[in-house]
């Protein structure tokens, strides 16, 4: 296909009146003007923006489905759902469970990702807990909140080539040796639902966390222990330059001052945008499940977020990629191609997949999305395949 007419976003720049060739799933040109390809499927952008796709590091569903229902259908209409909404790669991320579901997890994402053509890309799967401070718990159900295992998570590990992520609390006994692990099997380890000091997170960048999960949530700042204060995983995350770290830029999660104060502190390049969306991602406001449908939690959305029934806590994002990116322009005052860098170049390098994805390269994947000025989703390509259009053709 030949996608014409665009504004092409760069991880510096952007270009106006650009082309841009695909074959065999792979972007094989870009010019400026127009290239001559004839017999080609062509993409009119009427001078919309054309940019790679989104990559969501942090998401539990959509549409209606959760990855802990535990089922293909439920996989392959996430993928689809936020695809819709210019995701072009995900990670599937799990919620604390006993070990059998997170195995169970394990090869479900197998089947789906062997089956997934119609929707956004598995770039492998995150687990998200279970070994959390209680304390920090946020809406992960307590009962499965557990210290670190390592009979427990090497059996987890040897059983499937496809966790990429793995979130856990550094300060928890064994949490050291767990990270030196999934660093040893090349797995990305985040520090996440803790209480941990300043002086834990420092002890874990040295044996292998290199992520700040959703920064904010579920996490210590500032505390005080009898006469003294401590900094905690905030002050941490903005204090260490080597510690990326992903934000639910939904405006609620964090609201514009955040926002600003992440885009200022940590740049576009330390920062990744998340969705960490539930089930009720892409669905009408009212009440849904957190987790498994059949044993998972009620909770209510409303505000543009899940809460808690009783409305004394939020239970999970509804966000898209899109709102991400437009909330970034518009509320914490990025230039779009910042806002862009966010949520394709940077969340490629931390996941290690930036020589097939994260920008508009000859060469890699063609995993493209255009948009207007709103940032209203026109199409969706994955691997050179459209998956979503809402332009003439």
């Amino acid at each position: 296909m030949k996608i014409i007419n665009g504004k092409v976003i760069t991880p510096h720049r952007i270009i106006d009146r650009c082309a841009l060739l695909v074959v065999d799933g792979k972007i094989a040109d870009i010019q400026q003007g127009d290239i001559d390809a004839p017999g080609v499927e062509v993409f009119d952008a009427k001078g919309a923006y054309v940019s790679p796709g989104f990559i969501d590091l942090h998401v539990h569903g959509g549409g209606g489905h959760d990855f802990m229902d535990n089922t293909v259908e439920a996989y392959l209409a996430i993928a689809k759902t936020h695809a819709r909404y210019g995701t072009t790669a995900l990670c599937p991320t799990t919620l604390t469970a006993e070990k059998a579901d997170l195995l169970k997890t394990l090869e479900v994402y197998a089947q789906a990702e062997r089956q997934n053509n119609r929707g956004a890309q598995f770039v492998g799967l995150h687990l998200e807990g279970p070994y959390f401070a209680l304390n920090q718990r946020g809406a992960q159900d307590p009962k499965y909140i557990r210290n670190p295992d390592p009979s427990e998570y090497r059996e987890i590990l040897a059983a499937s080539p496809h966790i990429r992520r793995w979130s856990a609390a550094p300060e928890l006994p064994g949490a050291l040796e767990f990270g030196r692990c999934l660093q040893s099997h090349g797995i990305l380890a985040a520090v996440a639902h803790t209480d941990a000091i300043y002086e834990d997170v420092v002890a874990a960048v040295e044996n292998g966390y290199t992520l700040v999960t959703h920064l904010y949530s579920g996490m210590s700042g500032v505390t005080r222990r009898d006469c003294f204060r401590y900094a905690g995983v905030i002050e941490a995350a903005f204090l260490l330059d080597e510690m990326d770290v992903e934000i639910i830029a939904d405006g609620v999660h964090l609201p514009a001052p955040l926002l600003k104060m992440v885009r200022k502190f940590k740049g576009a390049h330390r920062t990744a945008l998340i969705t960490d969306a539930m089930r009720g991602a892409g669905m009408p406001p009212g009440e849904s499940v957190l987790g498994n449908k059949d044993t998972g939690l009620s909770v209510i959305i409303e505000d543009g977020v899940a809460k808690l029934p009783d409305r004394s806590s939020f239970a999970g994002s509804v966000a898209t990629a899109d709102r991400l990116v437009r909330n970034m322009v518009t509320l914490a005052g990025a230039d779009l191609t910042e806002a862009v860098q966010m949520i394709t170049t940077t969340p490629a390098r931390i996941m290690g997949i930036h020589d097939k994805k994260g920008s508009l390269a000859i060469g890699k994947d063609a995993d493209i999305v255009i948009f207007d000025e709103q940032i209203t989703i026109k199409a969706t390509i994955v691997n050179g395949t459209a998956i979503y259009v809402a332009i003439d053709r």
